[in-house]
């Protein structure tokens, strides 16, 4: 990282990063064009779950190669200057790459799904029918590496 002073060295505070953002960006390669695509998720110790249709883009790309790069932030604000050269920005950020597999067991789409509900504010104790898992499947997303990025204070 160019500049030094901005990189989060703190493993707790990536997580936190992670846990918090409402939108994971996933970068996927097709052909030589860069695919970008957000989605919900939730982070897990590691890993990253994503629910998915089974077919599209997404899951085309991901067959081909499950070599993905992510990035995930939290809201950020403007700071204002005197002149347009004192502006700045308060933010934090991650990126990182990663290993996709595709989930598609009854177990595996019910515990990512109660992990990303749980994210999004939902109880325990979810259910969920057969015929709404058999149309979706779960991206479980092993990071590899992670980087953070921030400006401005931070408590």
């Amino acid at each position: 990282m160019r500049r030094q002073e901005k990189e989060i060295r703190d493993s707790n505070v990536i997580s936190e990063i992670l846990e918090k953002s409402m939108v994971c960006r996933l970068g996927l390669v097709d052909n030589d064009e860069a695919y970008i695509v957000p989605v919900n998720y939730a982070y897990d110790g590691g890993r990253i779950y994503i629910h998915s249709a089974p077919e599209g883009r997404k899951i085309r790309l991901i067959k081909k190669n499950n070599a993905v790069s992510f990035e995930a932030e939290l809201p950020f604000e403007i700071i204002r200057g005197e002149s347009a050269c004192q502006w700045s920005a308060k933010y934090r950020s991650v990126t990182g790459r990663g290993v996709v597999t595709i989930e598609d067991d009854p177990e595996s789409k019910k515990h990512g799904m109660d992990l990303i509900m749980k994210k999004y504010g939902a109880g325990t104790g979810l259910l969920y029918d057969e015929e709404s898992l058999s149309r979706l499947v779960i991206l479980k997303l092993e990071i590899i590496s992670v980087t953070g990025k921030q400006s401005g204070e931070w408590q």
